[in-house]
């Protein structure tokens, strides 16, 4: 089958107005995970455990059933519970919810992965607990988990091709509505993936960019005569934290 090129000039406007709303959709739901997942990563570690029982039965939850599942609940099944939800925000609150779930656990690998003589310095210095995860802790687990987080920040646009289903004119559902109309079922479906493509592949390599900026295997090693007892050295990192 042969290209029109006439009806992809046509066809164009119409798939563009559509990758608007899926890149908004899926900048908002990636930010609002990011919070939540943080939230409910921090819950985990709680020192209370109905707080940690509740986080893990919502992330076992949510990772257990599949997100078409859970967008098609929240938009035509809570409207029985008297809640009533667009179809945009329905798309945003059922990939919030899914993704959150997921980067819940990259956050807490992130921060448990940082060492236990940091947390033992911080406290030995007069630190509180949050004034420690505020300054010390949590600005090196980002920097642990910002591959993770980024694999999230490429595939959510891929994902968002879901809400579809809830009749949100995205990108998909564009397509959708253009090749029933039309028949050009070739032209505009190559079109989509084209424009898929173009809005995952700068997202990569922005990810691939703060990868490389903040590489900890990058960091120069000291040299052995200026080595210093590991402990004495995370007490006075963390002293000049405190006092920043």
């Amino acid at each position: 089958m042969m290209f029109s090129l006439d009806d992809m000039i046509a066809f164009l406007p119409s798939l563009l107005q559509g990758a608007l709303i899926t890149i908004t959709v899926s900048l908002l739901a990636f930010a609002f995970a990011c919070v939540l997942g943080l939230v409910l990563g921090l819950l985990r570690m709680a020192r209370l455990l109905p707080l940690r029982m509740l986080a893990a039965a919502y992330i076992q939850f949510i990772r257990g059933t599949p997100l078409l599942l859970q967008l098609f609940f929240i938009y035509y099944v809570l409207p029985y519970a008297g809640v009533t939800l667009t179809p945009f925000a329905s798309g945003v609150i059922g990939l919030t919810m899914n993704y959150a779930a997921y980067m819940a656990e990259v956050f807490r690998s992130g921060i448990q992965a940082i060492a236990r003589g940091q947390w033992e310095a911080g406290f030995a210095v007069g630190m509180s607990r949050r004034l420690l995860m505020k300054r010390i802790v949590l600005p090196q687990a980002l920097r642990i988990i910002v591959p993770s987080l980024g694999n999230f920040f490429v595939s959510i646009f891929k994902d968002s091709a879901l809400v579809s289903v809830l009749t949100l004119r995205d990108l998909m559902f564009s397509g959708q509505l253009l090749a029933s109309a039309t028949f050009k079922h070739f032209e505009i479906f190559t079109m989509v993936a084209v424009i898929y493509f173009l809005i995952s592949y700068p997202a990569a390599k922005l990810v691939e960019y703060i990868e490389m900026r903040l590489d900890i295997t990058r960091r120069p090693r000291p040299a052995a005569g200026l080595r210093q007892d590991a402990t004495g050295q995370e007490a006075a990192a963390i002293r000049r934290g405190s006092l920043a």
